[in-house]
């Protein structure tokens, strides 16, 4: 009788509460096909972090590439916002937001009090996971009740919608032992030598599985893939568009989860994951190239102009740090008094580089360029 490396989720309609613990069988993750893919992954965030790591100013990629991230999560649990709507909501964070664009910048919020509590703590622990799924829900609430007949059901319209695909553990103390040993996986990196790329991806599917929370559990998952990167130092700001790959290939994603669970099919998993990490790396990679060609060739336009602006570094650098600016935007930095401001945009909307647009009363200045290159 063969060994068994993966015992699997023998009925999905009974609580997994013996999800096997980590670490995995060596023999799961280490095959010539993962570790090939892996090289191809490992070289392309390499190639992402080098190149990020050389800008002075990484604001120019924090606040656009993370709001685009937390719009593409949160479009997988179908949270669909307009960029035109999630861009207006940024440039008014001093009032209330309502609806998707709402919920999509508490996700960039948890994605960002994230990457600073690691930053404090240097470790991952339970709350880590907790505080991040409380700043995305806006809840108080914890680890999901024992109460809660939490099931997860095949999504869709086809014959199998509705069926019951898989039933996370249940009960706080069950749960609440399997962070632990997630925990204790993802920061004792002697005991266990595993690459960080191929660790992010096991521990990814094991957060999945416990689904500790009663909602948002998804969206937590995707925030701990960036934030491990950044906290092992592969990247320096979560600026990854990781969620793009899964959004493109969504059903593939949750096949991938539901093939370890039922098949132990790691193989297809890692290779998803991995696939994941190298195109989203590559994409992140070409938009910041666009981004700072963009953003050099329209300084040089407006430098080079008849009607000279003053400061026109810290006007185009402040152009570039979100799409929509305002007047209020430059006056805050401290750039421009507000008839000034005022004139410059205006000025820069007759030279085509911005557009303006008046929504709901209020004029907003848009980045066309920038604009065009976060939407492609």
């Amino acid at each position: 009788m063969p060994e068994i490396l993966y015992p699997i989720n023998p009925d999905r309609s009974v609580p997994w509460n013996d999800i096997p613990s980590l670490p995995i069988r060596k023999e799961l993750h280490h095959t010539i096909e993962v570790l090939e893919k892996l090289g191809d992954a490992k070289a392309a965030l390499a190639r992402l972090h080098g190149r990020s790591a050389i800008i002075p100013n990484q604001g120019l990629l924090i606040n656009t590439i993370s709001l685009q991230e937390a719009k593409i999560s949160s479009a997988i649990e179908n949270i669909f916002t307009t960029d035109d709507e999630l861009y207006k909501a940024f440039s008014d964070q001093n009032t209330e937001s309502t609806g998707a664009s709402k919920e999509v910048l508490r996700y960039r919020e948890a994605l960002w009090s994230g990457h600073h509590y690691l930053k404090k703590t240097g470790q991952f622990n339970q709350e880590y996971f907790i505080q991040g799924f409380q700043v995305i829900k806006q809840t108080r609430e914890g680890i999901r009740p024992d109460f809660l007949n939490t099931t997860i059901r095949q999504g869709g319209s086809g014959p199998n919608a509705g069926q019951v695909i898989y039933t996370p553990p249940r009960g706080i103390a069950a749960i609440k032992d399997k962070l632990d040993n997630l925990v204790n996986f993802l920061n004792n990196d002697e005991k266990y030598r595993i690459d960080d790329i191929l660790k992010m991806a096991i521990a990814h599917f094991q957060f999945e599985a416990i689904h500790p929370f009663r909602d948002g559990n998804g969206r937590t998952g995707r925030l701990f893939n960036i934030h491990y990167l950044t906290n092992k130092g592969l990247l320096d700001v979560p600026i990854l568009f990781l969620s793009r790959y899964i959004l493109d290939h969504k059903e593939d994603y949750y096949a991938g989860l539901m093939g370890v669970s039922q098949r132990a099919n790691w193989t297809d998993w890692l290779l998803f994951m991995m696939r994941a990490v190298e195109h989203t790396s590559n994409l992140t990679f070409h938009k910041i190239n666009e981004i700072m060609s963009a953003r050099d060739s329209i300084l040089e336009f407006v430098k080079r102009g008849d009607r000279k602006f003053r400061s026109p570094e810290g006007l185009v650098e402040l152009l570039f740090s979100q799409p929509f600016t305002k007047v209020k935007h430059l006056v805050e930095a401290g750039l421009y008094a507000e008839n000034t401001a005022r004139d410059y945009l205006n000025r820069l909307c007759e030279m085509e580089v911005m557009e303006k647009k008046e929504i709901e009363g209020h004029h907003y200045y848009l980045n066309i360029e920038l604009y065009r290159i976060l939407s492609a």
